[in-house]
């Protein structure tokens, strides 16, 4: 246990030599202000425009309602409107506000929009060399010569990477809430969120919604938002184990991310794609009543989906780095 945590130690001080986190930590700087400074001037925009946000909901629907009755929209395309339209009259009939400025509302939203591509890539920055960047410097040998299992190694390589998976997530989200919040207000965090929509079909179930706070909510998306990115963590660690070569590890899961954010919006008619692991990245979509990228899809399929491809990956990953020649 002691050589484990010593190997672990180790691992995560590798990373952090890297310099990769503080590249994601600028990388954050960067974006989170461009996108604080987008939502403000739409929020200035609304409040110009509509004063009372009663009056932007109502024009929501109808100007949803007006493109549903166009013969050009396909169909797949008019159910996902027709459940907003539903999702928007219940807010309006319980008088909530569903997107109240503050800096938790934003977090919320930015946590929401990343997990399928903007967080895996911060991921895979870390991660997808975490064993393939040690062959190329030949350091690999050296570590490997040493008394020590192989699976030991490899898991402490996994639990240093699960460790910096949470370290970005929760970046993520302090940045988001310090930085936005200077512009809309650090309050919203008793604000309610409706969750527990049911999507059946076209149309939407709503005797099951509850209202959470929105503190308690992000604390739930953002557990949602770990355990997707600990999934693409996973496949990185096999990439690096299988592909000996640091770019052609990240180009691979780089490509599969990307193609699955791309299907995500273009599956709706190729049901076995909901079996992949890119479709299913954004759990926490399921608890606000996101129509699934395929029908018939649910927080626990999508759950068990990432869980038996996270699992095959640590399995190839221990069986190829355990048992197959790693040093030459």
């Amino acid at each position: 246990m002691l050589k484990l945590f010593a190997l672990t130690q180790n691992e995560i001080v590798k990373l952090w030599l890297k310099k990769r986190f503080y590249v994601i930590i600028l990388i954050l700087l960067i974006i989170i202000p461009i996108f604080t400074y987008a939502e403000h001037k739409l929020a200035q925009t609304n409040a110009e425009h509509f004063p009372d946000w009663r009056n932007r909901i109502l024009q929501q629907i109808a100007d949803i309602e007006n493109t549903l009755a166009s013969d050009r929209i396909p169909e797949e395309w008019k159910r996902g409107r027709r459940i907003a339209v539903q999702q928007l009259q219940y807010y309006l009939d319980h008088d909530i506000n569903p997107s109240e400025p503050s800096g938790v509302q934003f977090t919320r939203e930015f946590l929401g929009n990343s997990v399928t591509l903007f967080i895996p890539m911060l991921v895979l920055a870390i991660g997808s060399d975490i064993v393939s960047g040690e062959r190329t410097g030949g350091t690999i040998k050296m570590l490997l010569t040493r008394p020590v299992k192989r699976w030991k190694v490899l898991l402490s390589k996994l639990l240093a990477l699960a460790l910096y998976v949470s370290l970005t997530i929760a970046a993520t989200v302090i940045l988001c809430y310090l930085i936005s919040g200077f512009v809309f207000g650090y309050g919203g965090w008793s604000a309610p969120v409706l969750a527990g929509f049911k999507i059946e079909g076209s149309s939407v179930d709503s005797a099951s919604v509850y209202a959470v706070p929105q503190w308690r909510f992000l604390l739930m998306q953002a557990g949602l938002s770990w355990y997707s990115a600990m999934t693409v963590a996973a496949l990185g660690l096999m990439t690096s184990v299988l592909l000996r070569s640091t770019a052609a590890s990240m180009v691979s899961m780089m490509a599969a991310v990307i193609a699955g954010s791309i299907l995500s919006s273009m599956s709706s008619a190729w049901t076995t794609a909901k079996y992949l692991f890119s479709v299913n990245l954004n759990l926490s979509g399921y608890l606000v009543g996101t129509p699934p990228p395929i029908e018939g899809m649910t927080l626990p399929f999508s759950a068990c989906v990432l869980a038996v491809w996270g699992a095959a990956a640590i399995g190839v990953a221990f069986r190829v780095f355990t048992k197959g020649d790693i040093l030459n």
